[in-house]
């Protein structure tokens, strides 16, 4: 019986895990589930995100979010396997 419960809690951490691991489409997302999803990151700099990307144009590398105000190259290693810039989960 202990084994089971063992195995059960496994299963559920490995799920939370997964979920806390998906990936934003930082040229699609809305500010608030940049907000929601990205580590260090509140609405005050997701609308900046947004408002950056309206200006001028697609993100296409962590790189160009480093020209948003507020993000810097700690957020961007926080958040470096979270974030892509095309709508497939596989990136060049």
């Amino acid at each position: 019986m202990t084994r089971w419960i063992v195995a059960l809690l496994l299963v559920l951490t490995l799920s939370l895990a997964t979920q806390a691991a998906e990936s934003i489409n930082i040229n699609t997302a809305e500010a608030a589930t940049i907000a929601r999803e990205l580590k260090g990151i509140g609405m005050s700099r997701a609308r900046a995100i947004v408002e950056w990307r309206r200006q001028n144009g697609r993100f296409e590398s962590l790189a160009d979010l480093l020209a948003v105000k507020g993000v810097g190259p700690k957020v961007l290693e926080l958040n470096r396997g979270v974030i892509r810039f095309r709508d497939s989960v596989e990136e060049p």
